[in-house]
């Protein structure tokens, strides 16, 4: 008899747990707002197509315009993009541009351990 009434007693523990928990509005959405929104520039550059930041430095793209409080130079030397690197110093990047945190391309490229970057930053 005591076994029956332990049995039934968690059986109806059990079902009273999963009617209680289906009866609950629980969303498993989850709303995720964009927060960085680079230029079509940055992200040639992140991406690392040369040919791409070409035309787009040709068609006007501004070399020193900030996309998130990072410059196009800083997010060559962030990827160790020693080519783009090359064509935005040339086409007017400037080179000592600080962000809001103070951080300089040369920064950002000892901070993500660009190796190609940084020795050709150190010998401009």
């Amino acid at each position: 008899m005591k076994k029956t009434i332990i049995i039934l007693g968690l059986a109806l523990v059990a079902f009273a747990n999963e009617s209680f928990a289906s009866n609950l509005n629980v969303s498993n959405k989850i709303n995720v707002e964009t927060i960085y929104n680079p230029t079509p520039l940055c992200n040639a550059i992140i991406k690392g197509d040369f040919e791409t930041v070409k035309k787009f430095i040709e068609y006007g793209a501004d070399v020193n315009q900030t996309s998130d409080g990072m410059t196009p130079l800083m997010l060559a030397a962030r990827y160790n993009k020693v080519e783009i690197v090359k064509i935005l110093l040339d086409k007017g990047a400037r080179l000592d541009e600080k962000n809001e945190r103070g951080y300089t391309a040369l920064n950002y490229a000892e901070m993500s351990k660009s190796v190609d970057v940084l020795d050709f930053l150190k010998k401009v």
